[in-house]
């Protein structure tokens, strides 16, 4: 067994664990990541992701933090730059240190002042949000 993988059941068959919608995942300020991510949790990015991020809870994209790529999730909060199209079924939150340049899809925005957007907001029931499926 490697160090992560997960250990196997009785029937020799690996053990899926539950995710655990608070577990946190950082990119570090001195990380860049190229490629999509996906988390059942927080993504918290501190660094530089050149692709998609889908987080089923919670995006937290601190100043300094850059994306080139789309962000899907259920809430948004926004310090850093994104380059691409936001989508929250709950809410997004543009901080004042934030620079989106793309589309935002939420029911609710936040832009603190200071904050900016450059790009179109659609301001849409979490209903009529596309899912991933």
């Amino acid at each position: 067994m490697g160090i992560f993988s997960n250990p196997p059941s009785p029937s020799g068959v690996p053990v899926r664990r539950r995710a655990d919608p608070n577990a946190i995942s950082i990119v570090a300020p001195d990380m860049a990541v190229t490629g999509d991510l996906r988390a059942d949790g927080v993504v918290r990015i501190e660094g530089r992701v050149s692709g998609n991020v889908n987080a089923a809870h919670q995006i937290l994209l601190s100043p300094g933090g850059v994306v080139e790529g789309n962000l899907e999730t259920r809430e948004a909060v926004l310090g850093g730059v994104v380059y691409g199209t936001v989508t929250a079924t709950e809410r997004v939150e543009v901080q004042a240190t934030a620079q989106v340049n793309g589309d935002i899809v939420t029911p609710r925005l936040l832009i603190q002042e200071g904050g900016q957007l450059n790009g179109g907001i659609r301001m849409e029931a979490a209903a009529e949000l596309p899912t991933d499926g």
